[in-house]
């Protein structure tokens, strides 16, 4: 009996994990919208001095342009690693990840038509549905660079998943590091193409209301399920209980 459990347990586990790795940054279709979504976002110019931060050894410049608050539906988003692929290249620790979202009229429309997905600094998205291309505004997207040296905000931008509904605030900024680095953003939400990215230093973040995706937390039983099936096997081989 004991073979038998822990047969169906890793098989089941087996079949699982990849189905919910797959369906993980799907969004949701059920999702309870709250009423803070309909609203553009808001900016402001600001006098600011520049000021100086330090993130994973680099010290970095960061100009502010305006105070920046958004509250937007995540529809995609990707964590960055500050050592790897072309941020490791700049040395930019500072961007800890692209948060994709959707306000205003988008948040009404049938996005259960759409595929969204994150590029390593771009977000994109598709339909085959005519219908539903003409009816989504592309002036009420962003896909945000966000950007922290706050270990408290880096883990809470860091953890947001497809689904959950965000507030966050700071200021649309430049900024540069010691080793030749810059980057610059977007200040209005009518550009297309490169430059065309908000970049945010973010003072606040607040997840409004989670994801109703049951994914993660099925991803995550899936292979801590895999893994304690194969040490049970390994136990049961050891103590002659197969």
């Amino acid at each position: 009996m004991f073979a038998l459990l822990v047969k169906w347990s890793f098989l089941g586990c087996l079949v699982l994990l990849p189905v919910a790795c797959w369906q993980v940054d799907a969004l949701p279709a059920d999702i309870d919208l709250v009423e803070d979504l309909s609203r553009d976002p808001d900016q402001a110019p600001v006098r600011e001095a520049p000021f100086d931060v330090e993130q994973g050894g680099m010290r970095y410049r960061v100009e502010p342009l305006y105070r920046y608050r958004l509250q937007g539906l995540v529809v995609s988003r990707r964590a960055h690693d500050g050592d790897s692929m072309l941020h490791g290249r700049w040395n930019d620790h500072l961007n800890v990840a692209d948060v994709c979202v959707v306000w205003g009229h988008n948040t009404g429309i049938d996005l259960q038509a759409f595929d969204f997905w994150s590029g390593q600094f771009t977000c994109f998205f598709r339909t085959d549905d005519p219908a539903a291309w003409r009816s989504f505004d592309p002036t009420r997207m962003a896909n945000n660079h966000l950007l922290s040296d706050d270990d408290y905000l880096r883990e809470r931008i860091a953890g947001v998943r497809v689904g959950d509904q965000i507030e966050f605030e700071g200021y649309l900024a430049r900024y540069s590091n010691d080793s030749g680095f810059e980057r610059g953003t977007s200040v209005t939400r009518t550009d297309t193409g490169n430059g065309a990215c908000e970049t945010v230093y973010v003072t606040r973040f607040t997840v409004l209301r989670d994801s109703p995706s049951v994914w993660p937390t099925l991803q995550s039983t899936a292979g801590f399920g895999l893994i304690g099936s194969v040490l049970l096997w390994m136990i049961g081989a050891l103590r002659g209980w197969l």
